[in-house]
């Protein structure tokens, strides 16, 4: 291969994998002859849904390359040695089914919770993973809510029994890439909306699998979105991921207030700190500049001041306050988040502000084990 082509062609990133098709050994033969360039083109599976964005790429890279006046390629599949081989690198040297965020990561981990359903829990996750994106951040995102997994729908990945399928590559699973994030739910793999029905050992072997047969590759960020309350899934994702942080998501109401204290509760029994609060529905904007407080005031402070004192002192902020925002419920229902369709939302700037905040929080590494190659 000429260095003109390898460098033209190195410039075409795989959608999925986020990584040029020359490192992923995705180039065979190629070749400048009389004006035309061309390069054959292994996918890494038959039917890859990036097919058609990879060879259009291509094409284009190699139309570029000096002394090509026209370009053409030929699209065919990696070998089962050549897909292995592929595996094996982008493991990096680990076993297969191996947990990338145990004690060890430097991904910052994220479990989003609620103690009750309807407070907007899933929404804030997904503009905060797409907002984290969007200011250059490498993100990762878990629907772990089996029951009432709605995360493809938000980010346009499709509703359920129709969704974007994940790639798979031997026993590897390429999450599907929406807004810059990287995705995995349960929704993915079912062919109609038939309720999940599934006990603990299920869940727990689901919830495993998202984070050890799912390639994720280097992460800044991994946003967990786990069901509501403090039940399997809680406990289970609390044990797999050991160096996590809990962000709780409450209402202004008080009753709401006191059974979110608990989802933050169940973190600090499993090992995880809580980062913060975030208080969603907190008023409604009139059109005169008040706000309409439709479900009082006062939750997301009180449940910070309680979970300060179950986490002996140590302090734990109210992250931000979400106004009631038609915007942000649009843009969830059509599968475009508020941070992107409608930027200048009162909601969509206060959910950019809150992933500011995290981004800006340093990393600590007192007390993980760093892999140092000597």
């Amino acid at each position: 291969m000429s260095q003109e082509i390898f460098n033209a062609l190195a410039r075409v990133i795989d959608p999925e994998l986020r990584l040029p098709i020359t490192e992923l050994g995705m180039v065979g033969e190629t070749n400048l002859s009389d004006g035309r360039a061309h390069a054959v083109i292994k996918l890494t599976v038959v039917g890859c849904p990036a097919a058609n964005k990879i060879e259009a790429d291509a094409i284009a890279a190699l139309e570029s390359v000096p002394g090509a006046s026209s370009a053409s390629v030929t699209m065919t599949v990696m070998s089962p040695e050549e897909r292995a081989q592929l595996t094996e690198k982008l493991r990096g040297g680990k076993p297969p089914r191996a947990n990338p965020f145990d004690e060890t990561t430097l991904t910052r981990v994220l479990l989003i919770g609620s103690g009750k359903g309807g407070v907007g829990k899933s929404s804030l996750t997904a503009n905060l993973a797409v907002a984290l994106a969007t200011a250059g951040k490498r993100v990762g995102l878990i629907d772990a809510d089996i029951f009432g997994f709605s995360i493809p729908g938000q980010l346009g990945l499709g509703s359920a029994g129709n969704t974007v399928k994940p790639t798979r590559i031997d026993d590897m699973i390429i999450p599907p890439v929406a807004y810059g994030v990287k995705v995995i739910s349960i929704g993915m793999f079912l062919d109609s909306n038939q309720p999940v029905a599934w006990r603990g050992p299920m869940l727990h072997r689901a919830v495993a699998q998202f984070l050890t047969d799912v390639h994720w590759g280097d992460l800044d960020f991994l946003l967990v979105d786990l069901p509501p309350g403090t039940g399997d899934i809680a406990i289970s994702l609390g044990q797999l991921l050991p160096s996590a942080k809990t962000v709780v998501v409450t209402t202004p109401q008080v009753a709401a207030a006191e059974v979110a204290e608990r989802s933050g509760s169940v973190g600090l029994q499993t090992g995880q700190k809580v980062l913060g609060v975030i208080e969603n529905l907190s008023w409604l904007e009139q059109s005169d500049g008040s706000r309409l407080e439709l479900f009082g005031s006062g939750g997301g402070a009180a449940v910070a001041a309680r979970l300060t004192a179950l986490q002996g002192g140590e302090p734990v902020p109210v992250l931000g306050q979400i106004p009631i925002s038609v915007a942000l419920r649009e843009g969830s229902d059509a599968g475009e988040p508020v941070v992107v369709g409608s930027p200048d939302d009162a909601a969509a700037l206060a959910i950019v502000a809150i992933s500011e905040a995290l981004a800006s929080t340093p990393q600590g590494l007192a007390g993980k084990r760093l892999r140092l190659n000597l």
